[in-house]
Formats: structure tokens, C-alpha cells, sequence
């Protein structure tokens, strides 16, 4: 049996183990909504445009209010903004539960309280963020990283969405009576976190803050190539899973239920890559670890584009589900590393930025490439596209291993 210990070891700190059950508490509760928002709006409405916006509203936050998350993670004190978020989620969800209740839920008026809820959660999760590296040590951050990761694939990706989706069909308003005691909860355990005391930081207008962000993130070498990085691979990314719906019907002839398994195989892949990280990382430098990973995403939508096997896309997307964990958890460490922390919060918001940037570049470019020219051609832009910044990153990734010293598993 796993014991606490393992899982957790004492070294990672009490207020660490507050946080990570904070995290994997709420990670549960937005799996749950990310199956029953969409839902939900569906129920009130047969607009295609509205239904849509579901969708939208889960990326457009994270575009709009990114930077300025981060500008607040760095001027205040940051378990206080994760409390205020979460907390402001938890009442958004009880306006809504009351609204289900009553009678007088519209479809509006759930896209409204679905885009509120993304917002505020691009607060709390970009300030959450920031927490990590004031509560672990240094050589310790991986650790801390994959341990977090765990509850995002577990429960955010696995157990949520299958949850949410049941919860539904019993009754609209259970998933969200669901996430609202679940958010609650994990306000109330992140409330038992003690990160160290910080001098306030000097203020200036938020602009100029955001411009110090973005300045130094282009000046360091080694954070820029790993901010570049995931702009250029999830245009790439974007473009093929954009239209994995289709590829799923069209290529591997499968229905609604074969297309969930291809999602739950790239969850499961990350699952066992939480298994794995410790022995990955006491075995392979950093800067080999991005080295495959980046071949492995780039050899996968190979793969996907020439093979009409179910079986075999569901075996690469499993290998992707893997790399996508193993590679997302090497990147925060490195950031953590390698940022001062009064420009933790608005580094990671860039990041955060060219993440989400990247997948609304590539969803358009996918959907325009299907319809001109089938199925299959996102997946051989993307596997073009990535080969070509493999061959063009290959010497710098050195660099960006070096930034952060390298993990102890």
C-alpha cells in the first residue's frame, strides 16, 4: 500500500501538503464542470452559436485576463488571491445552483456564470502556481511538480469528466453542487498553507509591470527558447486535435464512445508518467528529457496520420499521454528554477499566454487544412512543422536543462 510518506515525504513541508490537497480537491471539481458546462448549455438552447461559446469560454480567459493574473500574483500576498478566486468561484457556482433550483437558469445565463467561473480560475490556478516553489526546496521542485500533476491527470482528466457526466444525468444541478463543495473544500485547505513572509514589492502602474514581465522573459535565453517552444508546438498540437472528432469517425471509423478512448488513453499515458518521473529524471538529463519528448510529440502525429488502426492510435496516443506529462512537468521545474520570485507570476502568465495562444492559432489553421484538403492534413502540418523546430531548437535545449540545475528524484 502507498503510504502518505512516500506519496508525499515530509521533506516537501506541511504547508506543500496542504497545497497539493487543495489542488487535487479542486483539480476534481473542475473535471466535474468540464463535462457538465457544455452540457448544461446544450439543454438550454439548440443554438449551434451558443453552444459553441461553451467551448470558447474555457479558452478566452487565459488570453484576456493572463497577464494581469500574473502582475497580482507578484504585488500581493498569493495564498490570499488563491482564497478570493476559489472563494469567488464558490459563490458564482451557488448563484447558479440557485438559478438550476428555481427554474430560472437560461442558456445566457450559463454561459455567463461558465465564463466568470474560467476567469476567476485563471487567477487562482496562475497564483497557485507561484506557491509551489515558496514551500519546496529547490532540488525538490520536480518532485512537488509531479505530485501535483498527479491529481490534475487523476482527477481533472480522468476521474472528473466521467463523473460530471453522470452527476448530470441524475439531476442538472448535481455537478455543481458537486464542484461548489469542492472548491469551498480546497479553499479551506489552502487556507492552512504558511508560505514565508516577502517583502511587498515596489509598485508601479500595471502596464509597466507587465512590460518588466515580458522584458525579462525575453532577455533570458533560456526561458524564451522554452516560452517559444510551447507557442511553436501547440500551433502544431492545435491545428491536429482540433479536428481529432472527425479523424476519429472519418479515419478510424469509430463512434462517440471510441473517440472518449482515444482521450482516456492520453490521460492514462500521463498517469503512468507520474509513475515513471523519478526513475525518467535520476537517469536522463533535462536537456535529453525535452530532447525525446520533443521527437516523441513530433513522430506522433507521424504516426496518426498515416495509420487507419484504432489500436494504434490508441497505443500513441497512450505514448503521447506519457511525453505530454513527462515534458509539462520538466517545463514548470525549469521556470521555477530558473524566475526570481517576484516574476514568478508574470513569467508563468506569458507562458500561460503563448500556451493558449498557440492552440486558438492552430484550432483555425486545423479546421481551414481539414476543410481544404481532408482529415489528415492538420496532422502532416503539424508533423512538418514540428520537425522543423526540432531541427531549429536541437542546440538550445542544453540551454534551457542548464537554466535549472537539473532535478533530484
Amino acid at each position: 500500500m502507498l503510504s502518505a510518506e512516500r506519496l508525499v515525504p515530509a521533506r516537501l513541508g506541511t504547508s506543500f501538503r496542504w497545497l497539493l490537497a487543495s489542488t487535487w480537491t479542486t483539480n476534481l471539481g473542475d473535471g466535474v464542470a468540464a463535462a457538465a458546462g457544455p452540457l448544461l448549455v446544450a439543454s438550454l438552447t439548440d443554438d449551434v452559436f451558443l453552444i459553441s461559446l461553451a467551448a470558447l469560454l474555457r479558452w478566452a480567459p487565459p488570453l484576456v485576463f493572463g497577464l494581469y493574473a500574473g502582475v497580482l500574483s507578484d504585488r500581493h500576498e498569493r495564498r490570499r488571491i488563491v482564497m478570493l478566486a476559489d472563494g469567488s468561484r464558490t459563490a458564482i457556482l451557488a448563484v447558479l445552483v440557485t438559478l438550476l433550483v428555481t427554474g430560472h437558469a437560461t442558456a445566457t445565463g450559463a454561459l455567463l456564470a461558465l465564463g466568470l467561473l474560467a476567469t476567476a480560475e485563471v487567477f487562482a490556478d496562475n497564483t497557485a502556481a507561484t506557491l509551489t516553489p515558496m514551500l519546496v526546496p529547490r532540488d525538490d521542485l520536480a518532485l512537488a511538480n509531479a505530485r501535483l500533476q498527479v491529481g490534475f491527470v487523476s482527477f481533472d482528466q480522468l476521474a472528473g469528466p466521467p463523473i460530471g457526466a453522470a452527476l448530470f444525468a441524475a439531476g442538472h444541478v448535481w455537478p455543481f453542487v458537486t464542484q461548489a463543495v469542492l472548491v469551498a473544500a480546497g479553499v479551506m485547505l489552502v487556507s492552512r498553507v504558511r508560505p514565508p513572509a516577502a517583502a511587498p514589492p515596489a509598485r508601479s502602474n500595471a502596464l509597466r509591470e507587465i512590460r518588466d514581465g515580458l522584458a525579462w522573459t525575453v532577455r533570458h535565453a533560456a526561458i524564451r527558447t522554452l516560452v517559444l517552444t510551447i507557442l511553436i508546438f501547440n500551433v502544431t498540437f492545435g491545428a491536429a486535435w482540433s479536428v481529432l472528432v472527425l479523424y476519429a469517425h472519418d479515419r478510424l471509423g469509430l463512434g462517440a464512445v471510441g473517440f472518449g478512448l482515444l482521450s482516456t488513453a492520453t490521460a492514462v499515458g500521463g498517469l503512468v508518467g507520474t509513475g515513471i518521473y523519478g526513475w525518467i529524471t535520476a537517469r536522463v538529463s533535462l536537456g535529453n528529457v525535452m530532447r525525446i519528448g520533443l521527437i516523441l510529440e513530433t513522430l506522433t502525429h507521424l504516426a496518426l496520420a498515416v495509420t487507419t488502426s484504432a489500436p494504434v492510435a490508441l497505443l500513441v496516443l497512450f505514448v503521447f499521454g506519457v511525453h505530454a506529462f513527462v515534458w509539462g512537468t520538466t517545463s514548470i521545474t525549469i521556470r521555477q528554477r530558473a524566475v526570481p520570485s517576484h516574476l514568478q507570476g508574470r513569467v508563468n502568465s506569458v507562458h500561460t499566454i503563448c500556451t493558449y495562444g498557440g492552440l486558438v492559432v492552430g484550432s483555425a489553421l486545423g479546421g481551414a487544412l481539414a476543410g481544404g484538403l481532408g482529415v489528415t492534413a492538420p496532422f502532416w502540418f503539424a508533423f512538418a512543422g514540428s520537425a522543423v523546430f526540432v531541427v531549429l531548437l536541437w542546440p538550445q535545449l542544453n540551454r534551457i536543462a542548464h537554466a535549472s540545475g537539473g532535478p533530484r528524484s
